[in-house]
């Protein structure tokens, strides 16, 4: 068994299980945030040729994506790549392995979960986390390029916030490469038929890169010319994402953002958060709907807070001002300007995308999605992820509109039908509603 190197032990284990959601009303948490930030970028800096392969934790070794994994492994290690997982069993492991048994450099971005997760023992070099947050933010910072595999609601939430990043300028383009018609096909085509086309919340051109394949060796086709980067800056210094030449600041800024965040979060009692595209115009069908929850849930003495920009936010907070609510907006710095409507009575502002999805996330009693595109998509299985994994106290999680969600529904259910990488009563934390008045009910 190799030896590991695990940088990031926890600090203590407080009363909680490693792996843990983040509670905003402990400040303390804060501290112990940032210390993770430090020596993870610190852990990532001496990695190179970097590929980051994601799929499913109970993908068992007699599947043929194992397969296929160990031999992508295999084909990366003899060829000078780094293979870096998220160090646990099923597709990581399989990884991991490939890349050991040929003498390559073998990495795992470990968290530690009560009932799958470990270490497995074909890591050269590991870095434990105690956060889900911090853990994520290292797995999809360092890639070159990235291939998932089948997984459960965990694998699609980093799917999506790597495919989000890259949209928002945040992340350089790297090679996406999708192991599986079988899995990934649906989901494109939900995008395309939905995202797409019925919701306009992205385009052709944001899909058109990626490549769904069905062996190892088409994989390693695909990124086997792929130029090391010294970090994952692009050319724009003050991208939030970057880490070359930047640690010392950014280290100060993330603390500032987080204080600011966490202080903001105590202001905000009995809220309901609505997420959905920015694309949809004033007097649309969802717009309308959106604008009818958010006055509904003043009228019921419900905060709404939103990622406070145009289209489905804009629409939900002006319902909370015109019900005489709070209306709040957690808002996002994109190329040094502030998306914000005119419809807010509190907001904030991030500069880093991870500390803002932290925020925008922590303190609701619910939450609404309208279709949307990938951020809209990301936050809902970040927050899937999160309760199935039992870190967050399960909270009603809404679909707006069951003919635009049904199709991704159908693949929720074929995630533990068909690919086992989900559990039975895990379908069971999402629902869906067609009118505005429904929103009560499940508040209720």
């Amino acid at each position: 068994m190799p030896k590991k190197t695990l940088p990031l032990q926890p600090l203590h284990q407080h009363l909680e299980t490693a792996g843990a959601a983040v509670n905003y009303r402990d400040s303390w948490r804060i501290f112990r945030i940032v210390a993770e930030m430090v020596d993870g970028y610190q852990f990532l800096a001496d990695l190179h040729h970097e590929v980051i392969i994601l799929g499913s934790a109970r993908i068992p070794p007699n599947n043929k994506y194992y397969k296929i994994a160990e031999e992508l492994g295999k084909l990366l290690g003899q060829n000078g790549f780094t293979t870096v997982t998220g160090g646990g069993p099923g597709i990581m492991e399989a990884a991991n392995k490939g890349a050991f048994q040929v003498g390559g450099e073998s990495v795992g971005l470990n968290i530690q979960l009560p009932f799958e997760q470990r270490i497995n023992p074909y890591v050269k070099k590991a870095a434990a986390f105690y956060y889900f947050f911090t853990r994520k933010v290292m797995l999809t910072s360092p890639g070159n390029a990235f291939v998932f595999f089948p997984g459960g609601f965990g694998t699609l939430d980093e799917f999506f916030e790597v495919v989000d990043y890259m949209e928002l300028g945040f992340m350089d383009k790297a090679p996406i490469v999708l192991v599986g018609k079988e899995f990934w096909e649906p989901i494109v085509l939900f995008l395309r038929d939905k995202s797409i086309a019925e919701a306009g919340a992205i385009t052709e051109e944001h899909i058109a890169n990626w490549h769904i394949v069905d062996t190892a060796e088409e994989a390693f086709e695909l990124i086997k010319d792929v130029p090391d980067r010294p970090n994952v800056c692009n050319n724009d210094a003050n991208n939030p994402l970057c880490q070359e030449g930047t640690t010392d600041w950014r280290v100060f800024r993330i603390l500032a953002e987080l204080v600011e965040g966490f202080e903001f979060l105590t202001n905000i009692k009995n809220d309901v958060t609505i997420l959905g595209t920015k694309t949809v115009a004033p007097g649309s069908p969802y717009y309308i709907a959106a604008y009818e929850i958010g006055k509904i849930l003043a009228q019921n003495q419900h905060a709404v807070l939103t990622g406070g920009g145009p289209g489905i936010m804009e629409a939900a907070n002006k319902g909370a001002l015109d019900g005489k609510g709070k209306s709040v907006g957690i808002n996002m710095n994109v190329g040094g300007q502030e998306r914000s409507n005119k419809f807010l009575t509190n907001s904030i502002s991030f500069f880093f995308p991870f500390v803002r999805k932290l925020i925008i996330t922590a303190p609701s009693e619910a939450f609404v999605f309208f279709p949307g595109g990938f951020g809209t998509l990301h936050q809902l299985f970040e927050l899937l992820t999160l309760q199935e994994t039992k870190k967050m106290d399960p909270l009603p999680i809404m679909l707006y509109d069951k003919k635009f969600w049904q199709p991704m529904l159908n693949i929720v259910h074929n995630l533990y039908v068909e690919f086992k990488t989900i559990g039975n009563l895990d379908e069971k934390f999402i629902k869906t509603i067609d009118s505005p008045e429904e929103v009560m009910t499940y508040l209720k």
